[in-house]
């Protein structure tokens, strides 16, 4: 038998190369740029498809997978980090290969925080953030010092650059609310065009979005985001007239959209209750019609020159593939295939702030009572959708049941929910998942005495609060890369991170200590009873290592039962050989603390 024939199916899920919807150059469609693990680290890869040839076009021992292509096909723009700290410099070499050469020389490391390209792919708009300057943005041509057209204190971004270089979309927050931008387009001497904000005269703040220029010569129109209906939709706002074309779409969710290349229509993507589909939207005649897709989500899609589109598509049972309506799979990695999961099933639990949407999985043909891990999504803004994951199969092959839960904080269900954390941060969202436990545990479905509560980044966060805070309700927790310290987490964590936590606590923790105090898994320490599995990136900028340190020392002191697993990368790992060994860690760690059925 082979190795590959004695691997566990949970072990190939991560193993099998996978690849990531192929980015396309705008004047030269045929030159992609895509991810994948084939080589057992997530790397970018260029792709000529005129000829089939690929190629891997980074190689680093910690992955990389933050890179573009410039719309000539020209050049491959790459970010240099050290080790996943986030912090770095960008890098651009030749598409058909060549030496990396730094791109905007002149402009020292930073956070990213945006990036656009012009067409010849040496002139950039290059968003960049850190603690000592906030947020700057620069206009970088070759053979010339970058020159700042924008900077602010509170957190910024590039949105776009016009088809012709002439306008430059950024969001920014100057207002101080970091989940609710306004938007603003310069000129490129960084000269103000035109500003939309909609977090100004209502009682309610509302976000906008950059979803990019008409890609066309002279198109002045700017399609955004916007919220003014209490979820997410697209609008065309022309930037030279002020005009505002508002497509108000009879969907239900949050509705997205990105030009067709002729700037004729929207490609619309539709998203739903943890699911997704496409339309085209015809801006001239006004018409919405559906492109067909399988039941699932699709996590990415873009339209080509011919009129096809492409998508990137997968459901819990079955592994994500790059579709084109044209037919096919367009890009099908060689090598071991992934194995497939089971399903998942929907459930709807009425919770303290309305229904709760979770999201189910269990072996094929099992019944309960079960061991059940109960998986939090990071975010917070964010959502768990019906789209693999091998994280969640893993568990499934181990037996348990998972339950995936949306909490308040989550996307997709609209803005009143996504905006309802703030200020009682942590602790809103665990009263959710408290009510979904208890269904669970009503229903059948989990086993009391068998109940895991884990997640990543903001789901380790809630993981280690809600040991603290419900620690009767608990068997055993996993957190990974959390927050466990808040105080401590925002005096060490990126600038952009600092500003969306003064916006959910309502300011820092010298002007609010008892929000901070309140949602901090530190202040709940001493009454943790479940045995307490973390793991963390000691290049972590989003919930930095000695946070992490001052809060097993507390459960050292102690003598509570915890094992703490670091590794030289950031915010999770790139590489599949780590990830495995990190999962396969946790679910070690959870079946020696579990009692028998």
């Amino acid at each position: 038998m082979s190795d590959a024939e004695a691997m566990p199916d949970w072990e190939k899920r991560f193993r099998a190369p996978r690849v990531s919807l192929p980015d396309w150059a705008e004047d030269a469609p045929d030159r992609s740029l895509f991810v994948s693990n084939a080589t057992g680290t997530y790397e970018l890869y260029a792709w000529d498809r005129a000829t089939g040839g690929q190629r891997q076009a980074t190689d680093r021992p910690n992955g990389t997978t933050d890179g573009t292509l410039s719309p000539d096909g020209e050049w491959i723009w790459w970010f240099d980090d050290k080790d996943g700290d986030e912090f770095g410099v960008w890098r651009r070499q030749p598409f058909a290969g060549g030496a990396d050469e730094t791109a905007v020389p002149g402009l020292e490391p930073s956070y990213p925080a945006g990036l656009a390209l012009a067409r010849d792919g040496r002139t950039a708009v290059v968003g960049r953030s850190t603690d000592e300057e906030g947020t700057t943005i620069h206009l970088a041509r070759a053979g010339e010092d970058p020159a700042e057209i924008y900077r602010h204190r509170e957190s910024a971004g590039v949105g776009d650059l016009s088809h012709d270089g002439s306008l430059i979309a950024i969001e920014h927050t100057e207002h101080g609310d970091a989940m609710h931008a306004a938007l603003r387009v310069l000129r490129p001497d960084g000269t103000a065009v035109a500003d939309l904000d909609d977090t100004k005269g209502g009682t309610e703040e509302l976000g906008l979005e950059v979803l990019g220029f008409a890609p066309v010569d002279g198109d002045t129109r700017l399609l955004i985001g916007h919220q003014r209906r209490g979820r997410w939709e697209p609008l065309v706002w022309d930037v030279a007239t002020g005009e505002e074309k508002d497509l108000d779409l009879d969907l239900p969710g949050d509705v997205a959209a990105e030009w067709y290349p002729d700037g004729s229509a929207l490609l619309v993507v539709h998203s739903f209750e943890a699911r997704s589909e496409l339309l085209r939207y015809d801006l001239g005649a006004g018409e919405l019609s559906r492109i067909p897709t399988p039941p699932g989500t699709v996590s990415g899609a873009t339209a080509r020159p011919d009129g096809s589109v492409e998508y990137l598509w997968s459901s819990a049972a079955e592994p994500s593939a790059v579709r084109s309506t044209s037919g096919g799979v367009v890009l099908d990695p060689p090598g071991m295939k992934c194995p497939p999961s089971v399903p998942v099933e929907d459930a709807w639990v009425d919770g303290p702030g309305g229904r709760i949407h979770a999201l189910i999985q269990k072996p094929a043909g099992s019944t309960g009572p079960l061991p059940t891990v109960f998986d939090l999504h990071g975010g917070p803004t964010w959502h768990d959708s019906d789209s693999f994951a091998a994280g969640p199969a893993a568990w499934v092959d181990h037996g348990y049941a998972v339950v995936r839960i949306n909490y308040r904080g989550s996307t997709g269900y609209g803005r009143a929910w996504t905006d309802a954390l703030k200020h009682r941060v942590g602790l809103i969202e665990l009263e959710d998942v408290a009510a979904v436990r208890d269904w669970a545990v009503s229903s059948g479905l989990a086993d009391p005495a068998r109940l895991v509560l884990t997640g990543g980044s903001w789901g380790g966060y809630l993981t280690l609060l809600g040991l603290g805070t419900q620690p009767e309700a608990w068997t055993v927790g996993v957190a990974v890369v959390p927050v466990a310290d808040y105080v401590t987490a925002y005096h060490d964590e990126m600038e952009s991170l600092k500003a969306m936590d003064r916006t959910l606590l309502g300011g820092t923790p010298e002007e609010v200590p008892e929000r901070f105090e309140a949602s901090s898994p530190l202040t709940y320490v001493d009454q943790v009873k479940a045995p307490v599995y973390i793991s963390a990136g000691v290049n972590d900028p989003r919930c930095p290592i000695r946070q992490i340190d001052n809060y097993t020392r507390r459960l050292e002191a102690r003598g509570a039962v915890h094992e703490v697993y670091r590794y030289d990368a950031g915010h999770g790992s790139l590489v599949v050989d780590e990830r495995i060994k990190q999962l396969r860690l946790e679910m070690e760690f959870t079946g020696s603390h579990l009692p028998e059925a």
